[in-house]
């Protein structure tokens, strides 16, 4: 018995060695490839999960808002709390609609703004999809669903994005692309309803629904706005001496010329007659009396004369200062308007 008990005790000691070896060698042999495998997919998920957390937030905001102008602004705030950059821009020329979101203030904002529209103005005859202008670097996208096609750049200081960054944002895209084809078809629609019938330029009520809105992020951003309220000069003389049939052609090729010279950004309303409001995001004083004077030129190069003089325009131009009544502007631009009238006419008078 003795024996058998010694034997046992040897027994069991050379099976704890062994034991003892095998533990070792298991701790300080090298992770088998399946593991190796196991956790870079392990850490591939997470950063998906974490990825698709981001992306899931932009589906939320987008998912409740029917404007292009908030919608370019929500997409620039959110990218910007992973991906910095200064501007974000989308162009859809077939719908001849552009918006930009910027987070610069005064001539630096002009100079940024001035860049992104200029990129987005080549529509899709520039391919490239990142090029250098004034220290930016301007990524660009193309949009190609078929029934939607735009474009949009992102301008940015500094280095250019990483690849890690223009995947993100390509996945962004995907999300981004139906909120953006439905906030412009809702756009059109109201559009439709809104159009002044004769010169296809909007009217007074897309004047009232968005110059609140207009008012409001100039107000929360520190950014400039002007109005200007435009008048026909001789107007009554075409259709006293040429018919009315002419005087509406008149209207039209107004209209046109008027557009010619304004960006996508500017918001022109026929108010009625020969009445014309100009609303001028981002744009002072100075500059809105280029464009204006600008204008003057655009309609006198039109050669309709009359009995009584040629077709001109008077232009009043009015900035809007914080903590104005929005009648009261309105009605600052008009006296401002009939100031030019009183002052011989086809010119341009400021406040």
């Amino acid at each position: 018995m003795a024996t058998l008990n010694h034997a046992t005790a040897i027994d069991r000691h050379h099976v704890n060695a062994m034991n003892m070896q095998i533990f070792n060698d298991q701790v300080n042999a090298p992770i088998a490839p399946n593991m190796e495998t196991l956790l870079t997919e392990l850490l591939h998920y997470r950063q998906q999960s974490e990825k698709l957390k981001k992306i899931n937030t932009l589906y939320q905001r987008m998912a409740g808002i029917l404007d292009l102008p908030a919608m370019i602004e929500a997409y620039s705030i959110w990218l910007m709390e992973f991906i910095g950059h200064e501007l974000v821009g989308y162009s859809n020329p077939s719908r001849q609609r552009m918006h930009m979101f910027c987070s610069y203030h005064g001539p630096k904002r002009r100079q940024a703004i001035q860049l992104a529209q200029d990129n987005l103005e080549q529509g899709f005859d520039l391919e490239t999809r990142l090029t250098m202008a004034d220290g930016f670097h301007i990524h660009r996208w193309i949009f190609e669903s078929m029934d939607c096609r735009g474009v949009l750049v992102l301008l940015r200081k500094g280095n250019p994005l990483s690849e890690d960054e223009l995947q993100f944002i390509d996945e962004s895209l995907v999300i981004l692309a139906e909120p953006l084809k439905r906030a412009l078809e809702y756009e059109e629609i109201f559009a439709q309803a809104r159009k002044d019938i004769l010169t296809g330029l909007p009217n007074r009520f897309v004047f009232e629904e968005r110059i609140g809105s207009m008012v409001e992020q100039a107000n929360r951003h520190g950014h400039s706005l002007t109005l200007a309220a435009l008048d026909l000069d001789h107007f009554k003389a075409v259709n006293d001496s040429m018919g009315h049939l002419m005087g509406d052609k008149v209207l039209q090729q107004v209209a046109e010329a008027l557009k010619q010279q304004i960006r996508l950004t500017d918001l022109l309303v026929r108010m009625g007659g020969d009445e014309f409001l100009l609303v001028l995001p981002d744009t002072n004083m100075q500059d809105a009396r280029h464009l204006a004077e600008r204008l003057c030129q655009a309609i006198a190069q039109l050669n309709v004369v009359t009995d009584v003089g040629k077709l001109a325009v008077s232009i009043g131009l009015s900035e809007w200062k914080a903590g104005m009544q929005l009648d009261a502007w309105l009605e600052r631009a008009d006296d401002i308007l009939y100031q030019a009238k009183a002052n011989g006419r086809a010119q341009v008078a400021i406040n």
